[in-house]
């Protein structure tokens, strides 16, 4: 077992009863992981990238506690602390935890994208969501999501990779 494959675990337990959120976090993880290895990610990033995109949201249930819901700035608010807390205890190291931490305490905010992480954790949540937020009982991409597709490779992709996996999967 590698320490994502401990992260992983560990943030499966964190969700623990909440598949939904399991689900998305794991998306998001597979299209990170894929697009950061597509874009030549260095090792020490491409940790950073992928520890990230699993804890990316872990500020959803401190924020549901706090406030009794959450939105794109409460998880941001609320996450790093969480995400910082979880690292820590699996022993990661202080540079990464770091990094993670400002990743997900900013992976809503989208007009300051500032490193090749931070861009390729957006256009892997964007991948997942485009879809989870659409008609998930399509067989194909519906008008709808195309739409929102190509609106969103206009003012959010800048990858390579992450653009060619946008276009095919909602044929745009």
């Amino acid at each position: 077992m590698t320490l994502l494959d401990d992260l992983f675990l560990a943030m499966i337990e964190y969700d623990k009863n909440d598949p939904k959120r399991i689900q998305h976090f794991t998306k998001v993880h597979a299209y990170a992981a894929l697009i950061g290895k597509g874009e030549g990610l260095s090792e020490k990033d491409q940790l950073t990238l992928e520890a990230a995109a699993y804890v990316h949201d872990i500020g959803i249930h401190p924020s549901e506690e706090k406030y009794g819901y959450e939105t794109g700035k409460t998880q941001e608010e609320l996450g790093p602390a969480e995400a910082e807390k979880l690292l820590r205890n699996l022993h990661f190291d202080e540079e990464v935890i770091a990094r993670v931490s400002y990743l997900v305490g900013h992976h809503h905010t989208y007009d300051h994208i500032d490193g090749l992480d931070y861009q390729i954790l957006v256009e892997a949540d964007f991948l997942v969501n485009l879809f989870e937020n659409g008609d998930q009982n399509a067989d194909r991409a519906t008008e709808e999501m195309k739409k929102a597709a190509e609106s969103t490779k206009e003012k959010i992709f800048r990858t390579k990779t992450g653009t060619r996996i946008l276009e095919e999967m909602f044929g745009i």
